[in-house]
């Protein structure tokens, strides 16, 4: 059942009553995988911006192959058409992101307003701030959300990551990153 809410905010009492069980029950088998490593429950970040903001951890899959097998995804085909394609991407995306910038687990948040600004991945390096997207794409562009982003939090850089081959500019602050160079952000941490 937690495949249905993988990159979108967890919701305890809403996945009890489907299953019948108390909240505090699901909640305690989430923070079971969250110990097993299958789950990676990302908080959300909270800061005093006189916005009101979103509370809930989002939740994914770690392993991107059991989330496919979950949701019954078995080739490229079932990928491309599948209603989660976005959210398979933002997880794997996601993942490879965090291990190669060695991103310790305090420093690894989601942002998001109730006003519809929101931020998939905010990374805190001492004191510096680095937002990411991650976009399944073939050419990202700039969004107001990520303008908003990039002001309310005071972001020294926002990434967007995408399944495509060049890296570019978008303007002074925000820049696309293919997938398959993030090795390059290994030196920011």
């Amino acid at each position: 059942m937690i495949t249905h809410y993988h990159g979108q905010a967890w919701n305890a009492s809403e996945i009890a009553g489907s299953l019948g069980i108390n909240y505090k029950t699901a909640q305690r088998y989430l923070d079971i995988l969250v110990g097993a490593f299958m789950i990676r429950s990302l908080p959300p970040w909270s800061e005093n911006l006189g916005k009101r903001l979103r509370r809930a951890p989002r939740v994914y899959l770690r392993d991107s192959g059991i989330f496919h097998a979950l949701q019954n995804i078995r080739s490229m085909r079932d990928l491309q058409s599948h209603p989660k394609l976005g959210a398979s991407w933002e997880g794997l995306a996601l993942e490879h992101l965090l291990r190669a910038m060695r991103v310790d687990p305090g420093g690894a948040f989601h942002w998001g307003t109730h006003g519809g600004a929101e931020l998939d991945l905010l990374v805190v390096l001492g004191n510096r701030r680095w937002g990411f997207e991650f976009k399944y794409a073939d050419a990202p562009g700039t969004t107001k959300s990520m303008r908003v982003s990039c002001d309310d939090l005071r972001l020294e850089r926002l990434i967007v990551i995408y399944p495509g081959e060049t890296d570019y500019r978008l303007d002074d602050r925000i820049e696309v990153l293919a997938l398959r160079n993030i090795g390059r952000l290994s030196g920011l941490s």
